[in-house]
Order: C-alpha cells, then sequence, then structure tokens
C-alpha cells in the first residue's frame, strides 16, 4: 500500500469515527417517568419534540426614559426567574435587538398556562378601601372622585379604592402555597415581606384596624378582607377563586417579581406534542425512503462504482450528525428536509465524476488514469456547484429565523461533508481499488447513448412557452392578493386541530360563523380529521371555546398554533425578499467572477428568476400560501438550479479551449449534450428525496417539497433551453 493511501485511510477513519464518538447518543435517553438519564448529543427543535417559540416586546412607551433604559434586561431576568421555577426543562431565554426577548420551552403543553405566567404583569399593591358610602353613590352616578378609583371583586362587589400606599409587592421576599382550613381547604399564597416591608405593612395595618384593605393584583382585586389587627410579623395571605395549580403560579410570578413594563407576544410558534412525534416519524419515514430510492438507483446504474458513492453518501451523513452532535446543534424539521436534500444533492458531485471517468475510459485510458482525469476535470464544477449552494445557507442563516436557519445550518453542514466524501473518500477507495491486479475497469450502465439534439434551435419556442406559463401563473398571483401569504408575512394566527372521529367542515364553518371574526378561513388537511383555521387576529381563545361547546362528542387536540404580530409579518416579509434578492446578486458576482465573462452570470440569474417565477407561478394557480419554508425553498431552489448551469458552463468553457474550429452554437450544443446524462440523472435522484418529503414529511413541509418539486423540474428545462442559448444573444458566434 502506497504511503500517501495509508494517511488517507487512517484519515478518513479518525473522521469517521469522530464523528460516531461526537454523535452518541443523538437523542436524549430517558426512563419510563420521563426523567432523563443521559444527555442527547442533538438537540429536537420544537417542531419535534413540541413546545413553544416565543417573541416578546417590552412595552416601555409608558416609562421614562431612565426607567425605558434597563427595562428589557430586568423583564428579561424576571421573566427567567419564573420560567426557572415552573420546572421546564432546556430552556432558552435571550434578548433580541432593543426591546425584544425570546423564549423557547420545550415540551410544554398548556398553552395558556405557560402564557399567564411569563405575560402576567405580576404588580401587586394593597389599597384601602372607603368606607364613605356616599363616594361610592357618586362614582357609581357619575363620576370617580379625584384620588380614587372604582373597582369590582371577583364576586362583583363594587369598590372605592384609594390610591396605592407604600406597600406592595416590591417589598416581598417570599410566596408560597397555603391552604384555608376554614374553608374547605381552599388554597390561598401566603407572602412575607422583607424587614422594610413588614415594617410599611404593621403601620399600614396598624392605622386603619376594622377597615378593608383591598389586595390588588395587576389591576384585579382578588380579595378585600377587614383588618381585624395591627399585623407586625411581615406576613399576610391572598385569597381568591384559586385552583391549586393557579395558587402555584401567583406564588410563582410573586416570588420572581413583577415585571418593569407589559410585555406583548409578537409571535407565537407552538406545537403540540402529537404533531411533534409525528413530524419525527414523517421525517424518518422520508429520510428512509429517499435515501433508499437514491442508493438502489446509484448501486443498479452504476455497478460497483455505485456502492461506492452509497458508501461515500453514508459517510457524509454521519459527519454532518457527528458535527451537529459536537456542537449540539438543534435538529428542527427543516433541518431534516435539509439532510434529505442533502443526499440527492450530495449525488451530483459523484455522477459527475462518474460520467468523466466513464469519458475517458471510452478514451481508451487506463483505470488509474482515467479516474485520475476524472475526479480532476470533475473538480472546479463540483466547486462552484457547491459554492453556490452554500450562497443561499448563508443567506437563510442570515435572515431565517429558528427551525429556517436550522435547515440553513444543515445544509451547509452538508456542503462540505459531500465535498469531503466525493471529492476524498471516493478517490481513495478507487484508489484501494486500482492496487488490486483484477481491477481493470469500471463497469457501468449506459441508458443515454451519445446524443445529437439540437437544443439551441429550440430556444425560440422555449422562450414563448416560459414567458407565457410566467405570465399565467403572475397573474392568478397577482388576482390572489393577500391570499398568496401566510401568517408568517401577513400577521394573524393559524391553529392546526385534530379531530378524534371525522369532522365535517361545513358544521366547523357554521359554529364559528357567529363570532364575528372577518377573514376566517377553514381548511381541511389530511384526511378527514384535520382542520386548519386562520384568522387576521388572535382568536384562540374563541374558537377552542366555540369547538369545545359545538363538538362535545368529537373531542380534538390541538396540533399547532402560529401567531404573528403585524410588525412581525412585515419585518420577516422584508427580510425573506431581501435574502431572496441578496442570494441571486451573490450568485450572479460569482458566476460573472468565475467564468471571466458578466454574460454567463447574466444568463445565470435569468434562468433563476425564470425558475423562482415558475414556482411563484405554481404556488398560486394549487392556492397554496407563501411562507418562510417557502422562501427557504425557492432559495435552495436558485441553489440548486444553478448547479446544472455552472456544469454545462464549465464543459463549454472546456469546449472552447479545445475546440476551436466550432460555432459558439456548435459548442452549446455540444456541451449540453455532453452533460445531459448527469443533468438528467441528478435531478431524478434529488426528484426522489424531494417527492419523500413530499408524501411523508407531513403538513409543514408539503409546501416547501412542492417548491422543490417544481423547481427542480422547472431548474433542469432551464438550465437546458434558458441559461444556455442566452449566451448566444452576448456571445455571439466564434468562426
Amino acid at each position: 500500500m502506497h504511503k500517501n493511501l495509508k494517511w488517507k485511510v487512517l484519515l478518513i477513519l479518525v473522521i469517521i469515527g469522530l464523528s460516531l464518538w461526537s454523535l452518541w447518543p443523538p437523542l436524549s435517553i430517558k426512563d419510563k417517568a420521563g426523567d432523563i438519564i443521559r444527555e442527547g448529543k442533538i438537540n429536537l427543535g420544537l417542531d419535534l419534540q413540541g413546545g413553544m417559540h416565543l417573541v416578546m416586546k417590552v412595552d416601555t412607551s409608558k416609562l421614562s426614559p431612565k426607567e425605558a433604559d434597563g427595562a428589557p434586561e430586568r423583564a428579561l431576568e424576571v421573566i427567567r426567574n419564573r420560567i426557572d421555577q415552573f420546572g421546564v426543562k432546556e430552556v432558552s431565554i435571550a434578548a433580541q435587538g432593543k426591546d425584544g426577548i425570546v423564549v423557547q420551552l420545550p415540551g410544554v403543553t398548556d398553552r395558556d398556562r405557560a402564557l399567564e405566567l411569563i405575560g402576567q404583569t405580576a404588580l401587586l399593591e394593597f389599597r384601602l378601601v372607603s368606607s364613605d358610602p356616599e363616594k361610592l353613590k357618586e362614582a357609581l352616578s357619575s363620576k370617580v372622585p379625584e384620588g380614587y378609583e372604582l373597582k369590582e371583586t371577583e364576586d362583583g362587589e363594587k369598590l372605592i379604592l384609594e390610591e396605592a400606599g407604600e406597600v406592595t409587592g416590591a417589598d416581598l421576599v417570599n410566596a408560597i402555597v397555603k391552604f384555608d382550613q376554614s374553608a374547605f381547604n381552599q388554597p390561598i399564597v401566603g407572602i412575607t415581606f422583607n424587614k422594610e416591608g413588614a415594617r410599611k405593612f404593621a403601620k399600614l395595618t396598624g392605622e386603619n384596624t376594622g377597615r378593608r384593605l383591598a389586595i390588588v393584583l395587576d389591576g384585579v382585586v382578588k380579595s378585600a378582607p377587614v383588618i381585624k389587627e395591627r399585623i407586625p410579623g411581615g406576613e399576610g395571605v391572598i385569597q381568591g377563586r384559586f385552583s391549586p395549580e393557579e395558587a402555584n403560579d401567583l406564588a410563582i410570578v410573586l416570588r420572581a417579581g413583577a415585571l418593569p413594563a407589559p410585555v406583548m407576544i409578537e409571535e407565537e410558534r407552538t406545537v403540540g406534542p402529537l404533531l411533534g412525534r409525528d413530524s419525527i416519524i414523517g421525517g424518518i419515514r422520508a429520510i428512509a425512503i429517499g435515501a433508499c430510492l437514491v442508493f438502489l438507483f446509484m448501486i443498479i446504474y452504476y455497478l460497483l462504482a455505485g456502492v461506492v458513492a452509497v458508501i461515500a453518501l453514508v459517510f457524509s451523513l454521519i459527519i454532518i450528525l457527528g458535527v451537529m452532535g459536537y456542537f449540539h446543534f438543534t435538529l428542527t424539521l427543516p433541518g431534516i428536509a435539509g439532510l434529505i436534500l442533502t443526499l440527492g444533492m450530495a449525488v451530483d458531485a459523484n455522477v459527475l465524476i462518474y460520467e468523466r471517468i466513464r469519458e475517458e475510459l471510452r478514451s481508451g485510458k487506463t483505470v488509474r488514469s482515467a479516474i485520475a482525469t476524472g475526479y480532476q476535470k470533475a473538480f472546479s464544477a463540483i466547486i462552484d456547484s457547491n459554492l453556490t449552494t452554500l450562497i443561499a445557507a448563508v443567506l437563510l442563516f442570515q435572515f431565517g429565523t429558528g427551525p429556517i436557519r436550522g435547515f440553513a445550518m444543515t445544509l451547509t453542514i452538508g456542503i462540505f461533508a459531500s465535498l469531503f466524501t466525493s471529492l476524498f473518500v471516493t478517490r481513495t477507495i478507487f484508489q484501494l481499488l486500482s492496487l488490486s491486479p483484477n481491477f481493470k475497469t469500471i463497469r457501468m450502465l449506459r441508458w443515454i447513448k451519445d446524443t445529437k439534439i439540437n437544443f439551441i434551435a429550440k430556444r425560440k419556442v422555449c422562450y414563448g412557452i416560459s414567458i407565457s406559463i410566467i405570465l399565467i401563473g403572475l397573474t392568478i398571483f397577482t388576482m390572489r392578493g393577500g391570499k398568496n401569504f401566510g401568517v408568517d408575512f401577513t400577521g394573524g394566527t393559524l391553529q392546526q386541530f385534530q379531530f378524534e372521529n371525522p369532522i365535517d367542515i361545513a358544521r366547523v364553518r357554521g359554529s364559528l360563523h357567529n363570532l364575528g371574526v372577518k377573514g376566517i378561513s377553514i381548511q381541511r388537511l389530511s384526511g378527514n380529521r384535520e382542520i386548519l383555521i386562520r384568522t387576521p387576529e388572535d382568536t384562540h381563545g374563541m374558537i377552542n371555546d366555540t369547538l369545545k361547546s359545538s363538538f362535545e362528542d368529537n373531542s380534538y387536540e390541538l396540533m399547532r398554533i402560529e401567531k404573528v404580530g403585524p410588525s412581525v409579518g412585515r419585518m420577516l416579509r422584508k427580510n425573506a425578499i431581501r435574502a431572496l434578492l441578496l442570494g441571486l446578486l451573490g450568485i450572479l458576482v460569482y458566476i460573472g467572477f468565475r467564468f471571466k465573462h458578466w454574460e454567463y452570470g447574466l444568463a445565470g440569474v435569468i434562468a433563476l428568476f425564470h425558475d423562482v417565477l415558475i414556482v411563484v407561478g405554481a404556488m398560486a394557480i394549487t392556492g397554496r400560501e407563501f411562507d418562510l419554508t417557502v422562501v427557504a425553498a425557492i432559495l435552495t431552489v436558485a441553489g440548486y438550479s444553478i448547479n446544472d448551469t455552472v456544469v454545462i458552463y464549465d464543459r463549454i468553457r472546456e469546449n472552447v479551449r479545445l475546440l476551436r474550429k466550432m460555432t459558439f452554437v456548435e459548442l452549446i450544443n455540444l456541451s449540453v449534450n455532453q452533460t445531459l446524462a448527469r443533468t438528467i440523472f441528478t435531478t431524478l435522484t434529488t426528484l426522489f428525496t424531494a417527492f419523500a418529503l413530499f408524501f411523508y414529511g407531513g403538513v409543514v413541509l408539503n409546501n416547501f417539497a412542492f417548491c422543490l418539486i417544481i423547481g427542480i423540474i422547472s431548474g433542469i428545462y432551464s438550465t437546458i433551453f434558458i441559461a444556455s442559448p442566452l449566451l448566444i444573444l452576448w456571445h455571439g458566434r466564434r468562426k
């Protein structure tokens, strides 16, 4: 064995070994009680394990400039303390921008309770009740006297409260749940003041014995007992109609302290545990089916070389997961899509190399020489095509949010892993095989012979077809208007429900008709038990109550909620447009620079715009909505589509140097025909994975997969009939 081959094999074994070590165990191992026995190396995103993702804004509009500077930081710390006491594991809390807070709560299933715990201001006040009946009459009949406020207790009693005194929740040091033995063990919250608070409370109760003292939480009177005597110990109780759970949550927020300012939920993405489990099962099934189809094709068509490619693909998957495990990355549902797509795209390099090797073998070279030359000639095209996809991935990470960033990260790691395995691992395996005296050739099937199709002659017809399809799609897109966009870009609330038994959607529509909510949209999902309800505002409480009362005989489970405020929707829409434009611009600059002629970059980007507009039109024609995952799909289509174009451009550049007597038109036709097999087969393998996602990836990724399928088909068409012929318009003929 050659010396350099030894270190290559050793390097591969070390990398695979480290990847497996970094990967194991991939997911957390839990006991029957659900407690984690051993931490997994890869975290599951909320869309896979269920939970809540919240983006909140601290409203500092009513604070003084001095108070507003530190309010977001104090709010973040209060929320962190509350969640820590709530008992959520693997929680993530971080500041975002100037006054934003991002909270992720894995595994949380009680949405309403979590929102109440996090968003409650928890401003506790002790306010004396006026005993003057005339004041109450005056407040009820005309106006509230200055310095007083009219309040209503939970029992409906009207009270006139004096202005807040010195004693507030800021003086508390503890709050615990107790049970009132005299009231059938009714839960109450016992509170304890600090030294200064105890002094104030003793003074307040001592000076106002016989009067009622209202305990007010966030403007709501919880109780208003009579002060029987001075209370010197610094302890008291808060009574109300609490359940044990409500009393516990109240104790938590009181211990954690009041928020310095109200917080508003700008964005919410809640996934129920059932949808999370379904997403994992669907994702694993999609990976398995997509991988099997790709593996089978490679082995059947390329025989031994196909086995080598499959080994490289498996190694690539191990390396991707190993890197994710080492850095403890979070795997999201779009991240699973990135894994599947990476498998399909990784085949591209192998097919390109193998077709080059096939050409060299047919020219009469020995197997060793053919392998060396094949890798050498394929190298530049492989690098160029992967770098263009990397541009799209980087922009997705820059301008995307949570799950989309997970997709971009997986795709980025996958690009580098597939480059290593396709260029280094497979070549090393072939070098090992070439040591055998029996390894004298590489047999492969050949379904596509040498073609001599005049693609350029059909360009004008294709231009007309493309323009017609694009115009039809854009016309429908324009007619649909705001219906084209999901809540990510318009704001609103999306709710997905799964019923126990089949549901009549007309009955659902009828039950929600009297809510008075404008713009409500109801859609049946796969099967006849799931529905999707979209409203322009937050209506979860109303819709949930209506469904409960209308379908008492058919229980249901909330699968997910996506709520986006108008300002967040505008920001996401702006970022999506920016990512698309910068992605296309980045590809234009790179291709123009790489091929040293601006017309190559321009023709390539025109073809990309063609593919993007075809996808947009297809989405509009089929009535699908644009959301963040669709933007990710469009950018992925752009990165993938340019791969085919780069390969043909690379062959054109090579043929320009070798075949100087040919006209430029002849060179283009020859180059397209020479790379036709590679173009068709890489499209086919990527379509395998895209269809696996479409049929088995679940509802959330269905639009994503649909865009990929349309974009991949449009990509092969535009590469052959748009991008390549367009070069003639600027380059002219070579004599």
